[in-house]
């Protein structure tokens, strides 16, 4: 493979004509047909700026001043076989105990039941991976025998030595926890890291 038609299969053009499907507040709404990847993450770690970025798209992934705010499972439509899924951010906003039992009962369902579910990213900010949410996240794909790839977002925060050492121990503390996932470093801002992200996710929605 020549460097040309490398650099076409991790050029991320097929994202940009995502667009916005359905927004589901339960699971009788979710699209059953096709393969899709979704997105979670607490709601402050930059879910929605990475997959603006992905689909070259500042609009695609509402990004909120008020973290927390959409509570809805959202699909975006890449072709009529293939979809992003957006899910609720978690862990950070100021809500009701059953608006958080809800969500939780929601990701069950998605997680458990969703059969075109391929892949899950699992955002995280690279100065404070792994919280609580975020191993409960993983534990799920865990249970659930569900590929997950590690998002460690705005990396552009910290220089390169620390963002090698954070991924690095980031690594080691799910190989100890048991949990088969692949991490990379990310950032919005500057599109670092899009390449791999690519990849995997031309993996995940077999078009490689």
């Amino acid at each position: 493979m020549n460097k040309a038609e490398q650099k076409q299969n991790i050029d991320n053009r097929y994202y940009r004509q995502a667009q916005f499907l359905i927004s589901a507040g339960n699971a009788k709404q979710f699209p059953h047909e096709g393969i899709e990847v979704a997105f979670s993450g607490r709601s402050n770690a930059g879910k929605s700026s990475a997959l603006n970025t992905l689909c070259d798209n500042k609009r695609l992934a509402r990004i909120s001043k008020t973290p927390g705010r959409t509570r809805l499972v959202n699909f975006f439509e890449l072709d009529e076989q293939r979809r992003l899924v957006d899910l609720p951010g978690y862990g950070f906003a100021k809500v009701p105990v059953a608006i958080k039992k809800e969500w939780e009962k929601l990701m069950t369902q998605y997680l458990s039941d969703q059969q075109a579910l391929n892949g899950l990213v699992v955002i995280m900010d690279i100065r404070h991976p792994l919280n609580d949410y975020d191993w409960q996240m993983l534990e799920w794909c865990n249970h659930y025998n569900l590929p997950a790839h590690v998002l460690l977002t705005k990396a552009d925060k910290i220089k390169r030595g620390a963002q090698q050492n954070s991924k690095l121990q980031t690594q080691k503390k799910l190989k100890d926890a048991g949990i088969d996932a692949s991490v990379q470093t990310f950032s919005a801002l500057k599109k670092t890291g899009l390449d791999e992200l690519v990849v995997k996710l031309n993996d995940w929605l077999e078009l490689t």
